[in-house]
């Protein structure tokens, strides 16, 4: 009898629940005359993995996003944001409740027709399998800068490529880099009298990261550099800005004009490129297992698709290209229990997948306690600020208003300076001409993050500062710049100084920001064995990696491993591929 009871209640709650649960689109639509078919297309009933029939549906009814910003009312607009050329589908749902990609990282209040404030969550049906098989040349595991450029270079050279990434859209954390790419003896610094060398980047790399990298690895993300950068302005990428960053001993880091975000602007260019090419690129498709022949080689991957299930894909070679694990807390917290509950700057998709599947391959892993701390994530949020304000000029003051460590240190070192001082973080503090001289700092102040005040004294009254502290220490750094001399922490680079109102300040504290561990590899990208061996058919690039930053993360590195490494994992992987015979 209570069995009973207890099963008629559960019936009602669920029936309430239902109830109170927004309508999904599917039924607004259909209130509105819209049938099944006008979405799926004639006699589709099901779509497919990158929703591409209903994401044409609505563009032919509502415009493309282009069209969708223009007539936003919100400043806060989802349709411009740095996600770029995006799926509607990535936030619009047509049987369940629509969900906020962007609450996935930002705490926005946005409100959508049948919409949710809950972030995004993938809901595919492991269960369901489909007994087609899938074949290529090479697959790539991951579609952010190092997939994408290994994907590009591998059709190049004349290869069958399938891209897989889980998330519903391209980009990976790649899509979120602001301050530059790293590289030396470029164009772009001999137009700005920049003198620089790969033997100074390879110097600058292996200090910073305490000498732990593989100096093999790190002499080719130092001479490769260069030519990255011509390959990326060769696919169309504007790289022409030139800026320093932490631990660099000249400015390096390229970027588009203006400082804008060079992560969003390369993602653009990338994806523009695969589209040229009819890459075939399918998101929403999670790798769950790498396949392996008789001989050891890997063959290929099974796949877990959103709407097509459980397949397998034959291949010739597999390049990983999946990321770190910024963003799965119970991992960082296992290799480094002191960061546990700290947030991190990463995308939602950044959880260590990659070196799960190739460590049950046999895959070495290297260097896992290595999490590199960022010093500037807007306090409250998981919202970066770009190294580049610093080494456009601004300053860091504690709450006595007072400068504590020289600002374009290395993160390690700037980051445990910041969390020693109290309430553990700091005031990022700049001026008009700082603001002027980097375009990304306009969406600081988009996302309401930054303070400001006519004079030193006002700012001060805005933050809960002594004014006349502030003003002191103002004086100071100006004077430091004019001499070209910074006494107390030996800054080597005064870009300008901050006498320009307004005067701003953005309040940041350390977040988890960047895995330095990962599969080790060869100086070709071949994923290594625990015997030191390299594993047939296996390739990897990016952050999925370990042995190119070792302790330490020199802000600008990684967007230049991303492309330099991809390049080489896309040519080899293509190479290995067109020895091997036709998979069975």
């Amino acid at each position: 009898m209570h069995r009973e009871i207890r099963k008629f209640l559960a019936g009602m709650a669920v029936a309430a629940a239902a109830l109170a649960a927004p309508a999904p689109l599917a039924r607004l639509h259909a209130d509105k005359g819209v049938a099944c078919a006008d979405c799926h297309g004639k006699g589709k009933a099901r779509v497919d993995d990158n929703e591409q029939a209903p994401n044409l549906a609505c563009v032919r009814c509502h415009g493309d996003l282009k069209a969708m910003a223009k007539g936003a009312a919100d400043p806060l607009n989802p349709h411009a944001s740095h996600l770029g050329a995006t799926s509607c589908t990535i936030c619009h749902r047509g049987h369940e409740a629509s969900r906020s990609y962007c609450l996935s990282c930002h705490d926005f209040d946005m409100k959508m027709p049948g919409g949710t404030d809950a972030a995004w969550k993938p809901r595919p049906d492991p269960a369901r399998r489909d007994r087609r098989v899938d074949r290529a040349d090479v697959v790539v595991v991951g579609s952010g800068a190092a997939g994408m450029v290994a994907a590009i270079t591998a059709h190049d050279a004349g290869a069958r490529v399938i891209v897989l990434e889980k998330q519903p859209l391209t980009g990976g954390n790649s899509m979120l880099a602001e301050g530059g790419m790293n590289a030396a003896g470029t164009k772009a610094q001999a137009r700005k009298g920049i003198k620089d060398s790969v033997e100074l980047m390879r110097e600058d790399t292996l200090k910073g990261g305490k000498f732990l990298a593989e100096p093999a690895l790190v002499e080719i993300l130092a001479r490769g550099s260069a030519a990255s950068v011509d390959y990326m302005e060769g696919l169309g990428a504007d790289l022409s800005d030139v800026g320093r960053l932490g631990g660099a001993s000249v400015s390096r880091a390229h970027r588009p004009t203006g400082g804008l975000p060079v992560g969003a602007h390369l993602v653009d260019v990338l994806r523009r490129n695969a589209a040229s090419r009819k890459l075939d690129v399918r998101v929403n498709s999670r790798v769950v297992k790498l396949l392996e022949g008789r001989d050891g080689a890997v063959t290929g991957v099974e796949v877990c698709g959103l709407h097509r299930g459980t397949y397998r894909i034959l291949a010739k070679s597999v390049v990983m290209a999946s990321g770190g694990f910024s963003a799965n807390p119970a991992r960082v917290a296992r290799y480094q229990p002191s960061l546990e509950g700290m947030a991190s700057s990463n995308q939602p998709g950044a959880t260590g997948d990659g070196l799960d599947l190739g460590e049950a391959r046999g895959g070495k892993l290297r260097d896992l306690e290595q999490i590199q701390i960022h010093p500037s994530v807007a306090k409250g949020s998981r919202i970066l600020i770009t190294e580049a304000v610093r080494g456009n000029g601004a300053i860091l003051v504690n709450r006595q208003g007072e400068r504590f460590f020289n600002e374009i240190g290395t993160r390690d070192a700037v980051s445990q300076a910041i969390l020693h001082q109290e309430g553990k973080s700091a005031f990022l503090l700049f001026d008009e001409g700082v603001r002027q001289s980097l375009k990304q700092i306009d969406g600081y102040f988009h996302l309401k993050l930054v303070k400001e005040g006519a004079t030193p004294e006002d700012l001060a009254r805005v933050l809960g500062l002594p004014g006349a502290a502030l003003r002191a220490t103002l004086d100071a750094y100006n004077a430091a710049v004019d001499a070209k001399l910074d006494p107390l922490f030996k800054r080597p680079d005064l870009p300008r100084a901050l006498r320009t109102p307004k005067f701003y300040a953005i309040e940041v504290n350390p977040g988890i920001h960047y895995t330095m561990g990962g599969l080790a590899v060869d100086t070709a990208t071949r994923v290594l064995a625990k015997d030191g061996k390299a594993i047939p058919g296996f390739f990897a690039a990016g952050e999925v990696t370990g042995g190119v930053h070792g302790a330490n993360r020199l802000g600008g590195n990684s967007i230049s491993q991303t492309i330099t490494f991809g390049r080489i994992a896309g040519e080899t992987a293509a190479g290995f591929a067109k020895r091997q015979p036709e998979r069975k």
